[in-house]
């Protein structure tokens, strides 16, 4: 993970929220949104035309839109410890709201549980306690699916030159993820076959129209706010 960022995550019994938290400095961001039945919550305010350049916190949520609530409690956690965009200026007292982006699987068909407000506060004091790269059925993806399989977590990191790119995604996908004929993980074809009954199966697996992969893409190379987004942008011909 980069310097000065951090992973946490709440793992529920079948659903969860993951947080990376970008210090108390924030950092840049921006977005790009797909997808016929998005959930998201402050991407508008990351366009590259508009005020707030920075965020403190990006919200990864399962729970369809309700688990959008979780953003609520990683917002008044970092207010408690007075992190946020200082409404009047850096240097004058005033109000400071947390800028937290958050996006949403859909995994109500594993299990009626929904992220709120106290998960998301949790998986943030996670965050806190030092970043988490935990991958697979944790945080957000702990109801994701992949087909009929589970889908989950997962976090790369390339260093390119000087700098490097980091991507943390939640994997819930349309479609099988395995090759029928081959046994082996599309986009893997020189691995190993997977045994598809060693992975847990989902008794209800979502619909195709149902299904959203999130994420974040991190990097400290020194980029604008327009050059973030066409990297936003550019990442998903790497999830497609």
């Amino acid at each position: 993970m980069l310097d000065g960022m951090s992973i946490g995550h709440y793992s529920g019994t079948d659903t969860g929220v993951t947080v990376l938290y970008c210090g108390p400095g924030g950092a840049l961001g921006s977005v790009d949104v797909r997808g016929g039945g998005p959930g998201t919550r402050e991407t508008d305010l990351l366009q590259p035309h508009n005020t707030v350049e920075r965020v403190h916190a990006v919200v990864l949520a399962g729970g369809s839109a309700f688990g959008l609530a979780a953003a609520d409690g990683v917002m008044n956690e970092l207010a408690h410890e007075g992190i946020g965009f200082p409404v009047f200026g850096e240097d004058k007292p005033g109000p400071r709201v947390p800028i937290v982006p958050g996006a949403v699987i859909f995994d109500l068909l594993v299990g009626p549980s929904r992220p709120g407000p106290k998960e998301g506060a949790a998986a943030l004091r996670a965050a806190f306690a030092g970043s988490d790269e935990s991958m697979g059925s944790v945080g957000a993806g702990v109801g994701a699916t992949a087909g009929k399989l589970r889908g989950g977590f997962g976090l790369a990191s390339r260093r390119v030159g000087e700098y490097e790119v980091s991507a943390a995604m939640v994997a819930n996908p349309v479609g099988e993820v395995i090759d029928p004929q081959s046994g082996r993980l599309y986009g893997a074809p020189g691995r190993t076959p997977v045994n598809a009954a060693a992975y847990r199966a989902l008794p209800h697996p979502a619909e195709s129209k149902l299904n959203t992969t999130i994420g974040a893409v991190l990097t400290d190379a020194p980029v604008t706010t327009a050059q973030a987004q066409r990297l936003a942008m550019t990442a998903h011909d790497g999830i497609a």
